[in-house]
């Protein structure tokens, strides 16, 4: 119920959420340990943990760079679980989604990562590459476990796809800004905004929006209209950028992440004061 309990609680407040996206394990174990506990305070409503797979279809090069540092630091799975176990045993409020895709599920064992997943603290899964015609894979037993499943729409989601897309969808919506890959292309605003409201005309969930997010101003331009704004790649070239020359975390690596994620929470939160005046 976190995610719904978080949602709740921005509606109350009149503002839209920032979903904040890292890598599990970037750029090694201990460093995304400490990022992760930071996000809340930095101002993050939700994280999203990227689970690192060697061939991320979706994703665009930042991603993709930030999964394989992770798996060359020796993420693995097990680790992924155990970074949010951490996290969850000083943290009880903070909702977190796993993100990523069904071959490192599938490898684990569905059974044994729900229930490792539900042990661990996890709320909620958005996996990519499993469209609807596949939700007796891991949808269908993810919802059975208690877990939200996160569903993607795209700009080319029509409405008649679009209920067939949020089915067995719970906890939030959340749209794809821009076709393609992560992080390459700016969201063109007002077709977001109108695509947001065309969801919501099927679906009561929460809509966040995501993919292409970089500037506090992208984020309060969105958070206008959506109910959240997921930012990753931004995120973990921040990471990228900090790493010293031998590619390990520097002395600022946390602290460039978690003032980017403030600049992004000041955005949203702007959105809201806008909002009313």
């Amino acid at each position: 119920m976190r995610i719904e309990n978080r949602f709740a609680a921005l509606r109350r407040e009149g503002r839209a959420g920032l979903v904040a996206f890292v890598m599990a394990g970037d750029p090694d174990y201990d460093t995304a340990a400490r990022i992760m506990a930071g996000l809340p305070g930095a101002g993050a409503d939700l994280i999203e943990i990227g689970m690192p797979f060697t061939d991320p279809m979706a994703d665009g090069p930042a991603i993709q760079a930030s999964g394989l540092r992770a798996l060359r630091g020796g993420q693995t799975m097990v680790k992924t679980l155990s970074l949010l176990r951490d996290f969850r045993s000083k943290d009880k409020t903070t909702p977190v989604v796993l993100m990523g895709y069904y071959n490192p599920i599938y490898i684990y064992g569905v059974e044994r990562f729900l229930a490792d997943a539900m042990a661990a603290g996890t709320d909620g899964l958005i996996i990519v590459d499993l469209p609807p015609e596949e939700d007796e894979e891991l949808c269908l037993p993810a919802l059975k476990a208690g877990l939200n499943f996160i569903r993607l729409a795209t700009p080319t989601t029509d409405d008649h796809r679009l209920p067939k897309v949020l089915t067995n969808t719970s906890g939030f919506v959340y749209y794809v800004s821009v076709t393609g890959i992560t992080g390459t292309k700016a969201p063109d605003i007002a077709r977001v905004t109108e695509a947001v409201s065309r969801i919501k005309r099927h679906t009561e969930l929460p809509v966040a929006v995501g993919f292409g997010v970089r500037t506090a101003e992208q984020a309060r331009a969105i958070a206008a209209g959506a109910d959240g704004v997921v930012v990753g790649s931004a995120l973990v070239e921040a990471i990228r950028s900090s790493l010293d020359a031998d590619g390990r975390a520097s002395a600022g690596t946390v602290e460039a992440i978690l003032s980017l994620v403030s600049q992004l929470a000041e955005g949203v939160h702007a959105a809201a004061r806008t909002a009313a005046e």
